[in-house]
């Protein structure tokens, strides 16, 4: 019985040709990040029904919505699909409840209304029951969106750059509560961004596109760690870490985070000793010296050696890969710092992180 989400599309766009043929798991986060006008949208659209590909063939499991060479085509409204966009969409002329009612109905089945109860409480939307749209914050109109797509009771969720309209202080208000979904329900979802702290934060699998064609489609660790992908993250290259909370230093305001290949300190965030974290460190934010560093304010290092080196952006800069234990790390350094350290594919160094993130 197949077990993934399988994508082919081809779907003539103003400047190419978007062309995919994707097998997606179906658990856990898929992003699909690239610049806006890479197709990412479109892919979406195709699988929810609402554009039709050509020589196509979008399934669910063993549930097929779309199959050109049998002429299968299940219609949108049949679709086990709930669907977030940019902008809310929600029914000015109803209040919260009545916005989540219009969801619940189109389920059709008896366990949608524990589902809907459910989703409000792992929203936080309670208190907002009773009130107008109009009355809504950006952050709570998309937590009620996402309600409703949630009460359709759907086997897939899509959501197409939910934050993308809203402001910083709002994005970080709604962050948590997206990041609560995908570790209690489970639901696999589709995600559209174009924003590296969103990837870095949600992904699981990630899907980095390009002009309608997939560049890169693997687990996210995986792929941010690559440097022969075309570099489509600029200056947010970075690599992510998954460790654990193993010390909390009250006299600096510092937590201890272990991982496979050594440790790193950063600013308290309040997180339990034994809780798994992940951490983003931008390749700008690593630099690299061949002896052991000492009598330096940059206290995380630890030694690696240099797996391989790609040309990076612009022609003065290189990425190194560096192997820390079990653990990948992306460095940016100079041309020139290169030659005078004599960094070659197989030397032994020491990493210097001074600045690490605390994504998730």
């Amino acid at each position: 019985m197949s077990r993934d989400l399988h994508v082919r599309l081809r779907l003539p766009r103003a400047g190419f040709v978007m062309e995919i043929d994707e097998h997606l798991p179906v658990r856990g986060i898929t992003v699909l990040y690239g610049h806006s006008g890479s197709g990412k949208t479109s892919v979406l659209r195709c699988v929810a029904g609402l554009e039709r590909a050509h020589a196509a063939r979008v399934s669910l499991g063993n549930e097929v919505w779309q199959d050109d060479d049998t002429k299968v085509f299940v219609p949108p409204h049949r679709r086990p699909v709930g669907y977030v966009f940019q902008e809310a969409s929600l029914f000015d002329h109803l209040d919260v409840s009545g916005n989540l009612d219009y969801g619940r109905k189109r389920a059709r089945s008896r366990d949608a209304t524990p589902m809907l109860q459910a989703a409000i409480d792992l929203l936080g939307i309670r208190h907002l029951l009773d009130r107008r749209v109009g009355q809504l914050s950006g952050g709570e109109r998309q937590r009620v969106a996402i309600a409703r797509a949630l009460a359709t009771m759907p086997r897939l969720l899509l959501l197409d750059e939910p934050l993308a309209a809203l402001d910083g202080p709002r994005r970080r208000e709604i962050l948590p509560w997206l990041e609560k979904l995908k570790h209690e329900l489970d639901l696999p979802m589709l995600y559209v961004t174009h924003s590296a702290d969103e990837l870095a934060r949600l992904a699981d699998h990630l899907v980095v596109m390009e002009q309608g064609k997939v560049k890169a489609a693997g687990p996210v660790h995986e792929i941010l760690s690559r440097i022969d992908v075309p570099l489509t993250l600029g200056e947010d290259a970075g690599a992510l870490i998954e460790g654990v909370v193993a010390e909390r230093s009250t006299a600096w305001q510092l937590a201890r985070i272990d991982f496979d290949g050594g440790s790193l300190w950063l600013r308290d965030e309040g997180s339990p000793i034994g809780k798994r974290v992940r951490l983003r460190v931008l390749a700008r934010d690593v630099s690299v010296t061949t002896t052991e560093p000492a009598h330096t304010s940059i206290q995380n290092h630890f030694p690696c050696f240099i797996e391989s080196i790609a040309a990076d952006h612009h022609p003065s800069q290189v990425l190194l890969r560096l192997q820390c234990g079990q653990t990948i790390l992306l460095a940016r350094i100079t041309r020139r710092a290169l030659a005078d350290l004599a960094l070659r594919p197989g030397s032994r160094a020491w990493a210097q992180a001074k600045s690490v993130a605390l994504v998730s």
